[in-house]
């Protein structure tokens, strides 16, 4: 990649479900993603979103397990800035308003079931529909 950091993904509970469910489009795009050394980002409100029950959830259990994979947790300061967001847009999902400040801040590309909703969150980032 000459010298250029790989771009990090960062995941939706969309994509959270997707992994779960073995899509293997997703699949594919974290693999590829890996091994070219990008860093997998699940913000911590997603990863609360889909878990439910830890032993029946393999897939998910071996993606955070996985070394490239990051849980970003949310601090005070994102907190209030995924409050920010949400009233600036009009919205009161703080999860998704995490999902995109944590790709924002990262310039992470994300894989998400909810491009239309994300998209009003942050019109200039790069959504991959999962």
């Amino acid at each position: 990649m000459g010298g250029r950091h790989p771009r990090s993904l960062t995941l939706d509970a969309g994509a959270l479900i997707a992994v779960e469910h073995a899509d293997r489009r997703v699949s594919t795009i974290l693999r590829r993603a890996t091994e070219r050394g990008a860093q997998i980002l699940i913000p911590a409100g997603a990863l609360a979103q889909v878990w439910r029950r830890g032993s029946r959830q393999v897939r998910l259990a071996l993606l955070l397990d996985d070394p490239d994979v990051t849980v970003e947790a949310i601090d005070a300061e994102l907190a209030k800035a995924c409050g920010e967001l949400c009233g600036r847009r009009g919205t009161d999902d703080v999860v998704d308003a995490s999902v995109v400040l944590t790709a924002s801040r990262c310039n992470s590309i994300v894989l998400t079931s909810d491009i239309d909703h994300l998209r009003r969150l942050a019109p200039g980032l790069e959504l991959v529909q999962v």
